[in-house]
């Protein structure tokens, strides 16, 4: 019997299993049929937040923003380049702490951006402040 991982789809929510033995990138989903990976990154709200980074099995990166946030915007372009090149160790999602305060709150997030990693639910790891894409990724894989 292979071994499998968990990962929710960024479209429907759907948790499937992947083997960990195949190539995931190309991977999609049992329910919807779209791709698992899309090298974007997953739009989160206060509905969906909980099950994505307590059913994937794959540590999951969260970027707090705001829209009137200058950094933030800066940062957006960046972080989504970044979702392409650390899919599919990692999902990098995106929360809008105006549309989520309840989430916000419950994690403490005082200033923004600030990126927060989660595995299997729990916080590993946390960043605040914008920054460029190597330092970016240099920090993400050293978490992994």
């Amino acid at each position: 019997m292979s071994q499998s991982y968990q990962v929710v789809c960024p479209h429907c929510g759907t948790i499937n299993r992947l083997p960990i033995d195949k190539e995931a990138r190309s991977a999609d989903c049992g329910k919807c049929h779209r791709p698992l990976f899309t090298g974007e990154p997953v739009v989160l709200n206060s509905a969906n937040f909980n099950r994505h980074i307590t059913k994937s099995d794959i540590p999951v990166l969260v970027d707090f923003w705001a829209e009137w946030c200058g950094p933030c915007k800066m940062m957006a372009p960046i972080f989504a380049q970044a979702a392409g090149e650390l899919e599919p160790a990692m999902r990098l999602a995106k929360l809008d702490t105006e549309s989520a305060p309840d989430v916000s709150a419950q994690y403490g997030i005082r200033s923004i951006p600030s990126l927060v990693m989660f595995r299997r639910g729990l916080e590993v790891a946390r960043q605040a402040g914008a920054m460029p894409l190597p330092q970016l990724l240099s920090w993400a894989r050293s978490q992994l």
